[in-house]
This record gives C-alpha cells, structure tokens and sequence, in this order.
C-alpha cells in the first residue's frame, strides 16, 4: 500500500507542479512574446488567475469524476474512519457523539454539489492564485528573467 501511495503521491505532485509551473510560464511567454518584455502587475496577476481558475475547474470535474466512479460515498467512509481512529484512541462517549453529529453534518453539506465545488475549488485554487500573485510580481520587472533575442 505504501508503495502505490508513494508512485501515486508522486505522480500527482508532478502535475501539479506542471500546471503551476504553466502559470509562471504562460505570463513570461505573453510578456516577452507579446508585451515587447513588459507587463503591468495587473493584466499579469489577471492572466494568472484566469490560468489558476481553469486548472482548478478541471480539478473539480476530475474529483467529481472520482465520486461518480466510486459512488460518492467519500465522506461516510471518512466519517467512519475518523469515527473509528477517535475510538481506538480513546475518545470518550460525548466526544464520539459530537463528531459524530458533526460528520453527519459534513455530509449533508458535501451531499449538496454547489458546496462539494466550492470545497474541492478550495482545495487548489489558492494555491494557484498564491503562484498568479508571485508569477506577476516577479514579471513585472523586465529585467527579471529577460526575452533572448536571437540575432
């Protein structure tokens, strides 16, 4: 098992470095290919966001994907493990009792598919507008990471 997390684990960090990357690499390409080496902080950190906001949306329809393949039963199953790892720890009735109510929440909302989006986009998308705000600040000086002119 630990060895199918770990290649998986991998794998997905891969992508999702590439996607990230693709942000940073995107803007510089339009600075240095369309801008003439310069970019405004505004119209870049734009650029990036829209990038980060398309990346996170194909995240989402791939979870939501996942769930119509596995049936969609994620959150009860992570209610019971959780439920079960308090017990083996030794959680008292009551605390059992309010996780459990709080789970039973918890999959009520996720149960809803306006909220799972809103969730799953929150998984990523802040990450990827933390990359836009850097990519641009970055990109908005010319003189950092110059176009080679070829002669």
């Amino acid at each position: 098992m630990q060895r199918i997390i770990l290649t998986y684990g991998v794998i997905a960090g891969f992508v999702v470095a590439i996607a990230f990357t693709a942000i940073f690499v995107a803007v510089k390409r339009h600075r240095d290919d369309h801008k003439g080496g310069v970019i405004r902080f505004l119209p870049a950190l734009g650029m990036g966001a829209a990038i980060a906001l398309i990346a996170s949306l194909f995240y989402v329809v791939a979870w939501e994907a996942v769930l119509a393949i596995n049936g969609g039963d994620f959150i009860a199953e992570m209610s019971a493990r959780m439920l079960e790892e308090r017990r083996a720890a030794g959680a008292t009735a009551g605390e059992l009792a309010s996780l459990q109510s709080q789970m039973a929440q918890m999959q009520d909302l996720y149960a809803n598919p306006l909220f799972r989006v809103l969730i799953t986009l929150t998984e990523i998308l802040p990450i990827g507008l933390l990359v836009a705000l850097v990519s641009a600040a970055l990109l908005c000086n010319p003189r950092f990471l110059p176009a080679q002119r070829t002669a």
